[in-house]
C-alpha cells in the first residue's frame, strides 16, 4: 500500500507520552514515511521471521549549533536558523523491515550508503538494487533470515538523487553580513573513457575571471604542471568550463587540474550528525514531535553499520568526531563493520567540501581526506606536534562501539591503510580493546571481472571477500550481543617479519616498494614498478582547524612522509599476511591488490582500484617455455581433484578461523570441482 504512514495522538498516547525533553533530544523532529510496500520482496516468506515490509520516506532534522555535539561540524554558526534558533536539514530514509518485528531478532543493519547508492547485496548473495523489491533482489535472504532491520539515510549532500539513490539537504552558510562566503576550491580533472568538451564544477564560481583561477594539465603524474593560459579556457558559465576553442576536448586520460573562487559553501559536515540522529531516532525514540510514531518504536536493541569504500572512510570521520554519542550521550552504533575504508577520512567536515573524491595512486591527492590521525589509539603527529586517535572522543563519552577494520590489498597499495594500525612512523600499535584490524590478502578494491583489463595491462582481481565478511559479521555480533572474543587481527606487521616498508619517490605523490624486498617474482609479460601512494603531511593553512582551507593548494612539510607499508609476497607473487581466501591459499593465478595502466591512459601508472590476475600455467612444459618461475598448476596439484581437496583445505582452516561460514565452504567446493582446473 501507498500513503502516509501516520499514527493518531490517540495511539501515541497508547504508547506511552513522549515528553518534550525527549523529543528534543531525539532531534529528529519530524519523520514522513510516504510509501510503504508490505509485504515487499513479491511476499517472499523469510523462515520464521516471516515477510518483510519496505518503507520510504523523509526525515526532518534539527541541529542546536550551541550544543557541543554539533560545535565541531564546520560552518554551522554560518547556517541559517528558524524560529527556535536551530539549523534545519531534511534527508531521504529507506527501511525494510520484518512485519511481525516480534519475530525479528531486535537487531538494526544500518548500511551508510556509497554516494546515495545500496551495496548490502553481497550479504544475501543477490543484485540488491537500489530498489530491493523483488524475491530476486532478496538473494539468498542472509540478513532477513536472520531478522535484522534493514535501513539506509541519505548523509552525502553531493549524491545524485536519480536512481532511487539518497541523499540529503543541507543548508548553504553565508557571512554574518548575509554576504556570500568565497574561498579557494580544487577540482582534479581526468577523463578516461568518454571524451569531453565540458566539465562541471562542484561549486559556482565567485567570478567569471579566468586570471583569477590557475588551469594546468599534466599527461603524467611526474610530469610538471603547465599552465593553461587565461584565454586558452572559459567559464561557459558559473558552475561549468570549457576550453577554447570552443569544442575542443579534455584530452584522454591527461591530468587536469583547476584551483579557482568559488561561493556558497554548504555545512557538509551536517551529514555526520544526520547519521547520529537518524539511528538514535529509531533506537530511542517512540514518536517524533508531531506524533508520528517510529516505526521501529521499542524494537531495537543493537545497532550495527556495514560500509563499503567511501561510507567505510565517513565511519572513520564520525567515529574521530564524536558522533557515536548522540545528544543524549547515549551509544548510537554498537558494531562497526568497514569494508575498503583504508587509512583515511572523507573529507566531509570541511569548507568546500567534496566527499564523492577519493585518493589512489593517481588520483585526488590534495583533497582533505588523508589527515592525522589516521590510527585509533592515541599518537603524535611527528610533523606537526598534535595528538589524536580515531577512539579519543568515544572514550570520553564511553560510547565506543565494536570495529571490524577490513581492507583489501588494494587500500594497503593506494590508500595506506597500514596507518590503521600503526603510528607515523609505520611502528606497530597495539589492538585497542575495541577494533581488529584485517586484510584481504591479494584482493583488489570490490572483485574485479577477470576477462576486463579495464584501463589496466592485466586482467582483473575476481577475489570475492563477501563470504568473508558475511562471517565476519557475525562474529561481530556475537562479539557485541554476546562477548565473545573476535577473531584475532590479521594484517602485515614489522614486528612478524611480513611488512615491507613504501620508500618515498622523487616525485612527493607516489612511493615505491622494492622488488626484492617485497619479494616479488620476476613474471614475463608483467610490468613491476613498485608504485604506492605514500602519504604525505599536506598544509592547508592555519584555518583548518575550523575545517577552512586558507591555502589551497596545500603545501608540503619540510618531514612530509608518514610510513606506510604492504605485506610480503611468497614466490607465487601473493601475499603472505592477512586473511587467504582460497583463491590465495589455493591459487591459480597471483592475484594483485595494485595494478598498472596501461598505454593511452597513463601507461605505467596507478591503475587506482584494479588489481591483477596473472594465472598460472597448466603445465611444467608451458611455463618453462615463457621462462615463468611460478609453479603450474600440475606442478601444485597434480589432477583436478587434487586442486578441489586443496580448496577444501583452505576453506575449512579458514572457518576454523571463524572466516567463513559452512554455506560459503560448501560454495568454494562447488565452485572448485565445477571449474576446468586441470579436467
Amino acid at each position: 500500500m501507498n500513503g502516509p504512514f501516520r499514527f493518531s495522538r490517540v495511539l501515541l498516547f497508547m504508547l506511552g507520552f513522549v515528553s518534550t525533553t525527549s523529543q528534543l533530544q531525539a532531534r529528529i523532529v519530524r519523520i514522513e514515511i510516504t510509501s510503504v510496500q508490505s509485504p515487499t520482496f513479491e511476499g517472499k516468506v523469510f523462515g520464521k521471521v516471516g515477510a518483510y515490509e519496505k518503507l520510504r520516506g523523509k526525515a526532518y532534522g534539527e541541529l542546536d549549533p550551541a550544543a557541543l555535539q554539533n560545535a565541531v561540524i564546520t560552518d554551522i554558526q554560518l547556517a541559517p536558523r528558524n524560529a527556535r534558533g536551530k539549523v534545519e536539514y531534511v534527508m531521504d530514509i529507506y527501511i525494510l523491515k520484518p512485519i511481525n518485528l516480534a519475530n525479528g531478532n531486535h537487531k538494526l543493519f544500518l548500511e551508510v550508503n556509497n554516494r546515495g547508492g545500496k551495496l548490502f547485496g553481497g550479504f544475501n548473495n543477490s543484485s540488491g538494487g537500489n530498489d530491493p523489491t523483488t524475491a530476486a533482489h532478496a538473494g539468498e535472504g542472509f540478513l532477513m533470515n536472520r531478522g535484522y532491520t534493514i535501513a539506509w539515510n541519505g548523509w552525502d549532500p553531493s549524491a545524485s538523487a536519480a536512481n532511487n539513490n539518497l541523499t540529503i539537504s543541507v543548508p548553504t552558510v553565508r557571512n554574518p553580513d548575509g554576504s556570500p562566503i568565497t574561498g579557494p576550491s580544487y577540482e582534479y580533472i581526468v577523463f578516461d573513457d568518454k571524451p569531453s568538451t565540458t566539465y562541471s564544477l562542484a561549486y559556482p564560481a565567485a567570478t567569471l575571471n579566468t586570471a583569477q583561477a590557475t588551469l594546468t594539465v599534466r599527461d603524467h603524474l611526474q610530469d610538471s604542471p603547465t599552465v593553461i593560459p587565461a584565454g586558452g579556457w572559459e567559464y561557459v558559465n558559473e558552475r561549468t568550463i570549457q576550453l577554447l576553442p570552443a569544442g575542443t576536448t579534455f584530452r584522454q586520460s591527461a591530468i587536469y587540474e583547476l584551483v579557482y573562487p568559488a561561493r556558497d559553501p554548504i555545512a557538509a559536515g551536517i551529514g555526520f550528525a544526520a547519521t547520529r540522529d537518524f539511528v538514535s531516532f529509531l533506537r530511542y525514540a517512540r514518536a517524533d514531535d508531531f506524533g508520528n510514531v517510529n516505526p521501529l518504536a521499542g524494537d531495537l536493541q543493537y545497532t550495527f553499520s556495514y560500509a563499503v569504500s567511501q561510507p567505510a572512510r565517513y565511519l572513520n570521520d564520525f567515529q574521530t568526531l564524536g558522533f557515536n554519542a548522540d545528544e543524549n550521550n547515549r551509544r548510537v552504533i554498537d558494531g562497526i563493520e568497514n569494508w575498503l575504508g583504508g587509512g583515511s577520512g572523507i573529507g566531509l567536515n570541511v569548507r568546500f567540501a567534496q566527499p564523492s573524491r577519493t585518493e589512489r595512486n593517481r588520483q585526488n591527492h590534495l583533497y582533505p581526506e588523508g589527515v592525522f590521525p589516521f590510527a585509533y589509539p592515541v599518537t603524535t603527529d611527528p610533523f606537526t606536534g598534535k595528538t589524536g586517535g580515531r577512539i579519543v572522543a568515544c572514550s570520553t563519552s564511553h560510547t565506543c562501539p565494536n570495529v571490524f577494520e577490513i581492507n583489501s590489498a588494494n587500500e594497503y597499495w593506494v590508500k595506506a591503510a597500514s596507518l590503521l594500525h600503526t603510528d607515523a612512523l609505520g611502528n606497530d600499535l597495539p589492538d585497542p580493546e575495541n577494533v581488529r584490524f584485517f586484510l584481504v590478502s591479494g584482493a583488489q578494491h570490490g572483485a574485479g571481472n577477470v576477462n576486463n583489463r579495464g584501463l589496466c595491462q592485466q586482467f582483473q582481481n575476481p577475489t570475492n571477500a563477501e563470504p568473508m565478511l558475511r562471517a565476519l559479521f557475525i562474529a561481530l555480533d556475537d562479539w557485541v550481543t554476546k562477548g565473545t572474543p573476535p577473531p584475532r587481527s590479521e594484517v602485515p606487521r614489522r614486528s612478524t617479519g611480513t611488512a615491507v616498508i613504501a620508500n618515498a619517490h622523487q616525485n612527493w605523490q607516489t612511493g615505491q616498494i622494492d622488488q626484492e624486498a617485497l619479494g616479488w617474482p620476476t613474471i614475463p609479460g608483467v610490468t613491476y614498478t613498485g608504485l604506492i601512494t605514500t602519504r604525505y603531511q599536506l598544509d592547508f593553512g592555519s584555518s583548518f582547524r575550523h575545517g577552512i582551507m586558507s591555502q589551497y593548494p596545500p603545501s608540503i612539510g619540510e618531514r612530509p612522509v608518514y610510513i606506510n607499508f604492504v605485506s610480503k609476497v611468497d614466490q607465487d607473487g601473493n601475499e603472505i599476511a592477512g586473511i587467504r581466501l582460497p583463491p590465495v591459499a589455493a591459487p591459480i593465478a597471483t592475484t594483485t591488490g595494485w595494478a598498472l595502466r596501461r598505454a593511452g591512459y597513463g601507461e605505467n601508472e596507478g591503475c587506482e582500484g584494479a588489481g591483477q590476475f596473472i594465472p598460472f600455467k597448466p603445465t611444467k612444459a608451458e611455463r618453462l617455455s615463457v621462462n615463468d618461475p611460478r609453479l603450474s598448476l600440475q606442478e601444485r596439484y597434480q589432477t583436478h581433484d587434487g586442486y578441489v581437496k586443496a580448496v577444501e583445505k583452505a576453506a575449512r582452516k579458514l572457518a576454523e578461523q571463524r572466516f567463513l561460514l559452512q554455506e560459503d565452504i560448501d560454495q568454494y567446493i562447488h565452485t572448485a570441482a565445477s571449474s576446468n582446473v586441470l579436467k
